[in-house]
């Protein structure tokens, strides 16, 4: 009971707020069933009347469309509410005619008597004109604008929500600004489709009234004439004014609102009302003015003319125009000694460190044409595939990369895109979104029609073909992917290749946060107590340089912990954490049991490989001629080792292999340099080729 009791209490005012609307609906669904007084009817049609004006003068006053989100629904109201006193005075009408003009209220009578002077030819005509206006000018006007309008719109969605993305990215703005802007562009996209379809109300409005004015003629001929015994003229006479009053009394609002959903949805968005508008670009110009002031008084004296009007009028453009020319002078003249006070207000603003904006780590830019392959609102397959690479890459390599920030950049190609790395680019490739790369890997039965290129990630010759050829590139043995995965997959080979280079220090503490919650006394013994973060850092970076995976982290950490009293230097610890890591390094080129193919050296240029380590150290060079012979024999070995379908692996001392990694990474980036120590004993180990025999 007491949980019951502090329960709030429901606010009145919102709860009416929240009854008006159905309230209404249903008001206005009972004034079609339910006979109305004459009274009753007089003030709703002046109610009409007078909400049509109030909804015209709040479109007029909007900023911009979203101002008035609530603007289609209050045309459906509108055309409800015309409806029923339609409904409504038809009623009376048929049933109340015979007694004369005042049958149907006073209102009626007004608009059938003073607007077309008994008249009901003029009448007819009146109001025939009035539907033509509506229906076939400004309603359809109208209803194509907000077509265009809401086309235009979804187009350029994605890349506003781009804009947005990059000035979260970018730090110009908050999570919540940007949450704002996003919502604000769906309710501009809501809108304009909206207004597409709320035009139709106003046009089956139009057409209703045709409609209705013709039944209510005939229909009161045939009561008046046959019911109520009057003659044919009398009752043509009484009857046609009554429904043409009533038809103008509903076409005059249904005008203003047809002309406020004009306005609401042709303006552009600006800071100024439709008013402020017309002033500052129309009215504002004094030339335009004088210029018009000057054509109709030169009209106004041709013989014949109405001289007073255009006289009257050119005096009256002439003298806007001198007013609002000398009003922009003073306007000009005011502000020159206004720098002065306002240059300290400029330089109050001081540059701080908030407007240095980091360099994100890893980037992906993309021209327009990519934009929806990137469109959280379209449910963008490439997003999900770069949450893909980066989990596959922590499962693979033993850390979390950095996260991807996207963005677009109106300098690339259209279907261009750049994979950027603390702001240096390392890949650029072009994808064309709707097509297929088909890769060519080297056994295909035919050629392709389309537009030649290379495969991004691994250089190999492919082709962008249409959606018609993909079953048949798959036919020829072409690989066939589409544009999301060409970009995956470059990323994906670029994020492996620099590895090291994404091992910063803020990776390397999430790391050694995350191994601290199984075994913080265990990392603690060694970082910092026995290493700095530096060389922990270093070796592993060095160990990720040779692709080596640091998933075994336990491993690494037991060696370091064994060998850092002894020795601080990062190529030793290496080393030995390499030994240590030996079965996995050779699991992963000789997957289970497999025997391990591997490149040796020859006897005699090891031997002349050794004495240059031992005179040198690690800092050693290799002389040119034995380097540019080591470089050429390697290179044909290794060739030799990828047409077998193996891994080039070159087997080496361990005072060699540090070395010779780094001399043949760069020239042959797929060799793999193994010390011996590196090798399980329990391995079997192939010698298929010799290196640096007699050239």
């Amino acid at each position: 009971m007491s949980a019951a009791m502090s329960l709030p209490k429901p606010n009145a005012a919102a709860l009416a707020r929240g009854l008006a609307g159905p309230v209404l609906i249903v008001m206005l669904l009972a004034m079609m069933v339910l006979p109305l007084p004459p009274f009753m009817l007089d003030m709703f049609f002046t109610f009409n009347i007078a909400f049509s004006i109030m909804v015209l003068l709040v479109g007029m006053n909007t900023v911009k469309p979203l101002d008035f989100a609530v603007f289609p629904t209050v045309l459906l109201v509108t055309t409800l509410l015309r409806l029923s006193l339609n409904v409504a005075s038809t009623r009376i009408v048929l049933l109340e005619g015979h007694t004369g003009p005042a049958a149907a209220g006073k209102v009626i009578e007004s608009f059938g008597h003073f607007l077309v002077g008994d008249n009901y030819a003029v009448g007819l005509v009146v109001f025939v004109i009035m539907v033509v206006i509506n229906f076939v000018v400004i309603t359809k006007g109208a209803g194509r604008i907000a077509e265009v309008g809401a086309r235009f719109t979804l187009d350029a969605m994605p890349g506003k929500q781009m804009a947005i993305d990059a000035d979260l990215n970018a730090g110009l703005i908050a999570e919540d600004v940007a949450r704002k802007r996003r919502a604000e562009i769906a309710q501009e996209a809501d809108f304009f489709g909206s207004m597409d379809g709320a035009s139709k109300f106003v046009r089956g409005d139009a057409i209703a009234g045709i409609i209705i004015l013709f039944i209510n003629i005939i229909g009161g001929l045939i009561i008046g004439v046959l019911q109520h015994n009057m003659d044919v003229a009398d009752a043509a006479k009484t009857y046609t004014l009554l429904t043409i009053g009533d038809g103008l009394v509903a076409q005059i609002p249904a005008l203003i609102i047809s002309t406020a959903a004009g306005l609401v949805v042709s303006r552009v968005s600006s800071e100024e009302n439709t008013g402020e508008q017309l002033f500052s670009q129309v009215l504002a110009k004094p030339a335009a003015l004088a210029m018009t002031g000057l054509i109709i008084g030169v009209m106004g004296m041709v013989p014949g003319m109405p001289h007073v009007a255009f006289l009257l009028l050119a005096a009256g453009f002439g003298s806007a125009a001198w007013f609002i020319y000398q009003r922009q002078q003073l306007a000009e003249g005011a502000p020159a000694a206004a720098p002065a006070a306002a240059l300290p207000a400029t330089e109050t603003h001081e540059v701080g460190w908030s407007d240095v904006t980091p360099v994100d780590t890893l980037g992906l830019e993309v021209g327009y044409r990519l934009i929806p392959l990137v469109d959280k609102s379209q449910d963008a397959e490439l997003l999900r595939r770069i949450k893909a690479i980066r989990r596959k890459f922590a499962h693979d390599v033993g850390f979390l990369p950095p996260a991807i920030h996207i963005r677009d950049n109106l300098e690339l190609r259209p279907s261009g895109y750049r994979i950027t790395l603390k702001g240096v680019e390392i890949g650029q490739h072009e994808a064309h979104p709707g097509m297929f790369l088909a890769i060519n890997p080297g056994r295909v039965s035919g050629p392709l029609n389309g537009t030649q290129t290379q495969d991004p990630a691994f250089g190999l010759p492919a082709v962008w073909i249409d959606a018609a050829q993909r079953d048949l590139a798959q036919q020829y043995g072409y690989t066939v992917v589409d544009a999301s995965t060409v970009v995956a997959t470059h990323i994906s080979q670029l994020i492996h290749s620099h590895a090291a280079d994404l091992l910063g220090r803020q990776e390397l503490q999430q790391l050694i946060d995350h191994l601290s919650r199984d075994t913080p006394k265990f990392i603690e013994d060694v970082v910092p107590k026995l290493l700095p973060m530096s060389t922990l850092q270093r070796v592993l970076q060095n160990l990720l340089e040779e692709s080596v995976h640091i998933r075994d982290m336990r491993t690494i950490v037991e060696v370091l912990a064994a060998h850092a009293p002894r020795t601080q230097d990062v190529n030793e610890l290496t080393a030995l954490s390499r030994v240590a890591l030996g079965r996995a390094i050779v699991q992963q080129l000789a997957p289970g049991k497999a025997e391990l193919n591997v490149l040796a050296l020859d006897p005699a240029l090891e031997r002349l490989l050794m004495q240059t380590v031992q005179g040198g150290g690690e800092s050693s060079v290799i002389e040119p001629d034995l380097a540019e012979r080591l470089m050429r024999s390697t290179q044909a070995a290794a060739r030799q080792q990828e047409q077998l379908g193996l891994p080039p692996v070159l087997l080496v001392p361990a005072p060699l292999r540090v070395l010779l990694s780094r001399f043949l990474r760069r020239a042959i980036a797929n060799l793999k340099v193994l010390a011996h120590a590196e090798v399980p004993d329990a391995r079997a180990i192939k010698v298929t080729s010799v290196v640096g025999g007699k050239a």
